[in-house]
């Protein structure tokens, strides 16, 4: 457009393209206002420019600012309209999933500038949220990388039903595409690139249920005939005792690729036997940064770094398939050396044969997963 002087107003000199419309600086009451930048600020400012609903539904451009980026302490109240939880939690929601499925979910906006402002504006930043609600705090760090090639990274924790139903699904749908109506992706040319890992923890009841109590004849009679003993053994030493080795018994490491544990269903009192990942709580367990994982020939390998520094490779095998003499010339055949600097410790699970190294006076270089997984697990130092 150009301006007329002569009559004081616009004349238009080319009309919107195809994939253009024509938008008007209109408040919700129909008056016409007028835009804060010209058409030269714009263009050099597009970066910090894009285009939303209304609350009428149609398109509008609006400036992405971020609050105090600077890093000042952000300003106590926020009245920006993009912080309503009813326009930008609900109805993000309800465009994902059809219907909301989630009560009072935040604006993704509000939680987008808390987390930019708290540090996230740093593009390799990580954001914990402890209370995962409906994922609003990924789906601001998806978000954010988005906007500028970030590596930026999100841990989530939340123990509500809703984590398989609200939560996981969001962080896929928004993965997949940024822009949704009705439960169905509308620009499928704005999916990422992205990795996420979820990780189910034991909840305290399902350590209760996979408490097995073994009393002998013996003992029973002991305690029988000793009625003080009794109370005192029970409230003191009966857990310890009769529950050993029942949550995680050493012969579960024979065939660590199929250790299942009783995990609680949506009906009281009923469980369900669930594979539990020793290999990736085992890498838990030891601080392992984890370089390779590979399955050759039928052993699991891992290898990586400690929380010292020192180089870890990790064997894993069903023991009944792959025995102490096959282990040995699986060894031998991959070029391993117990002998050489490649690795600092070695760890394999079951009895095997071979060759170890004394790295000083009480500790070895090949070690046996299940002592070092048990002294970690159940050891308690420190607690």
């Amino acid at each position: 457009m150009s301006w007329d002087p002569s009559v004081e107003s616009w004349v238009i000199e080319e009309g919107p393209k195809e994939n253009e419309q024509t938008v008007y600086p209109d408040n919700e009451d129909g008056v016409q206002k007028t835009w804060r930048w010209g058409e030269k600020t714009v263009m050099k400012s597009l970066s910090q420019l894009a285009v939303r609903k209304d609350r009428s539904g149609k398109d509008y451009p609006y400036y992405k600012r971020r609050p105090n980026e600077g890093g000042v302490v952000s300003v106590s109240s926020w009245f920006d309209s993009k912080y309503s939880a009813t326009e930008h939690g609900t109805a993000i929601l309800k465009a994902l999933f059809y219907k909301n499925p989630f009560d009072y979910p935040k604006s993704l906006h509000a939680v987008t500038d808390s987390i930019y402002i708290s540090g996230g504006s740093e593009k390799d930043a990580t954001t914990l949220d402890y209370f995962g609600g409906s994922g609003t705090s990924g789906h601001a760090v998806i978000n954010l990388n988005r906007e500028d090639g970030g590596k930026r990274k999100y841990i989530l924790v939340e123990m509500g039903e809703h984590f398989a139903t609200v939560l996981k699904p969001r962080i896929q749908k928004v993965i997949f595409s940024n822009d949704w109506k009705d439960g169905k992706p509308t620009n499928l040319k704005s999916g990422i690139s992205h990795c996420f890992k979820y990780l189910r923890l034991e909840s305290y009841e399902d350590c209760l249920n996979n408490l097995e109590m073994a009393r002998s004849a013996d003992q029973a009679d002991f305690l029988k005939r000793n009625p003080a003993l009794k109370e005192d053994y029970t409230l003191r030493y009966m857990l310890d005792v009769e529950s050993e080795e029942s949550l995680l018994n050493v012969s579960s490491f024979a065939d660590p690729f199929n250790t299942t544990l009783k995990i609680a269903t949506g009906s009281v009192g009923e469980t369900k036997p669930v594979k539990v990942d020793l290999v990736e709580t085992f890498n838990f367990l030891i601080g392992l940064k984890v370089k390779t994982m590979d399955a050759i020939r039928g052993i699991t390998v891992v290898t990586g770094e400690n929380l010292k520094g020192e180089k870890i490779l990790i064997l894993w095998r069903n023991t009944a398939k792959t025995d102490s003499e096959a282990l040995n010339a699986w060894f031998i055949k991959q070029g391993y050396n117990t002998q050489d600097m490649e690795y600092d410790i070695i760890y394999v699970n079951g009895d095997n044969h071979l060759e170890n190294l004394r790295k000083d006076e009480e500790t070895w270089k090949v070690r046996l997963t299940e002592e070092e997984f048990l002294q970690r697990m159940f050891a308690g130092e420190g607690a």
